[in-house]
């Protein structure tokens, strides 16, 4: 049983087995990841990088004090910059408001508290507003695949951690699609709970979109991302928007149903702007599931567009303006300016309009529920398309905008959802698909989607390690 430092996967499973064999030790992979961020160099990645020497230290000390039984034992991890971590900065990438965390909240203290061991602070685009990874005055963080393409936001650095090979997993937050987007462009998995399932608590000021936003998970594998949302998970007194449910919520992990029956949008609904590759990868998809026992479900996209536009059109926008405008206070030329555009905008709209707002979406939620109620889970493209760096340059609002076709809705539905890789378009950039259901059914989306990805002869992220079948384990 042998592992090298440059390409050994860091798969939860692998780097079980190779501690349990007393192969491995948690700070030889922390060696080994400082290894691979300096053969990447300069690639914008992270905001704060732990001095390794720091991260030994941490590696010796669950070594000593942590039972290599606890779940995520010696297994490096990166944490999304709006998310503290005591003894670290955070900054929201709005450089003014940076500060040292002194606590954090439960979701990262019992990552802590399970040997996991941070690695940094992985960079973001500007107060988590958008969706492709380029707002952000620490540069863009490096595609895994391609640094001409964009990583995805507003967890970029997240994403591409994982997809790159430099930590087991990474902590994101999902508000629009932050913890899917980024999950799809370097081809990793996406854990996306039910809003109010984990405490935001150990976010930024409980976050700027505090009634819709979650803290999500990037991990190598489906069954990696769920380990680390079984523990986090859980109800939380302190979190406003905490739900009562996560008390209860059943996130065990369950085998895929022999059959199933799953939603897909019309084909006449869909929308992939012009990719043409990425429409053939979505269709690879549910072919996929139908050989799995899926039955799919045409179902009218209509609903779940107008309620994707609600999230930047309407005045549910104000929600991230309120937050950050105490903030931003004094150091306005600070802001991106695609952030500044964005924020300005939400000012727009006046207290009738904004209960007709809610008012809708409680309807579309209605008859989305009413229109899904015979399928199991929902299957959405994670995205429509990627584009490059330049391309979001030249139009930042409208693409970042498309980008969010298949992801805007989720949140303001309450839905829960698993991101999982889809292949390859011919000019070798990833796509995904996304797996939603119903509000607290995790266990159920993650079964189906982890019954996709492990059919896909595919790589893992962008390493030299594969999916793991069923029959390996």
């Amino acid at each position: 049983m042998s592992w090298d430092e440059l390409t050994g996967s860091l798969d939860f499973d692998v780097l079980r087995r190779l501690y349990a064999a007393r192969v491995l030790r948690p700070r030889d992979v922390v060696r080994a990841v400082y290894r691979r961020i300096a053969e990447r160099g300069d690639d914008h990645v992270w905001i704060h990088l732990v001095p390794e020497p720091e991260a030994l230290a941490r590696a010796e000390q669950v070594e000593a004090t942590i039972d290599p039984s606890e779940p995520l034992y010696g297994l490096p991890c990166g944490i999304k910059d709006n998310i503290d971590v005591p003894g670290l900065p955070s900054t929201n990438a709005f450089p003014p408001s940076r500060r040292v965390a002194e606590s954090t909240g439960p979701a990262v203290q019992r990552l802590l508290d399970a040997g996991a061991i941070v690695i940094g602070k992985t960079n973001m685009d500007q107060f988590g507003v958008g969706l492709v990874g380029v707002r952000s005055p620490y540069g863009v963080a490096r595609n895994a695949f391609d640094p001409a393409f964009v990583p995805g936001g507003s967890s970029a650095g997240s994403g591409v951690a994982v997809g790159a090979g430099l930590v087991s997993f990474a902590l994101g937050n999902d508000a629009a699609g932050s913890g899917r987007v980024p999950a799809a462009f370097n081809n990793v998995v996406g854990v996306k709970p039910t809003p109010g399932l984990v405490s935001n608590t150990a976010v930024v000021g409980g976050g700027t979109a505090k009634t819709l936003e979650t803290i999500s998970v990037f991990a190598l594998t489906v069954e990696n991302g769920m380990d680390v949302l079984r523990l986090i998970a859980g109800y939380d007194p302190e979190d406003l928007f905490s739900k009562s449910e996560a008390r209860y919520c059943d996130l065990s992990r369950m085998p895929p149903p022999r059959r199933f029956r799953f939603a897909v949008p019309r084909a006449q609904d869909l929308l992939f702007f012009g990719d043409h590759a990425a429409s053939v990868l979505f269709e690879s998809s549910i072919a996929r599931l139908e050989a799995l026992g899926g039955t799919a479900v045409e179902v009218p996209y209509s609903i779940f567009m107008e309620t994707q536009r609600l999230l930047y059109e309407a005045p549910f926008l104000a929600e991230r303006t309120a937050s950050v405008a105490p903030i931003i206070q004094g150091h306005e030329s600070a802001l991106h300016p695609a952030t500044r555009q964005i924020l300005e905008s939400a000012g727009e709209w006046t207290a009738v309009e904004t209960y007709r707002a809610i008012h809708r979406l409680a309807e579309l939620t209605r008859d989305a529920r009413r229109l899904l109620a015979d399928t199991d889970v929902f299957v959405v493209p994670s995205t429509p398309t990627i584009y490059r760096v330049a391309e979001i340059e030249e139009e930042p609002i409208v693409l970042n905008a498309r980008l969010g076709t298949y992801t805007n809705f989720v949140n303001l539905m309450g839905m829960c959802g698993i991101a999982t890789p889809a292949g390859f378009r011919p000019d070798g950039m990833p796509q995904g698909i996304t797996v939603l259901a119903p509000p607290f059914q995790e266990a159920r989306a993650a079964a189906i989607a982890s019954a996709h990805h492990r059919v896909l002869d595919i790589c893992l992220g962008a390493t030299s390690a594969f999916v793991p079948r069923a029959s390996d384990e």
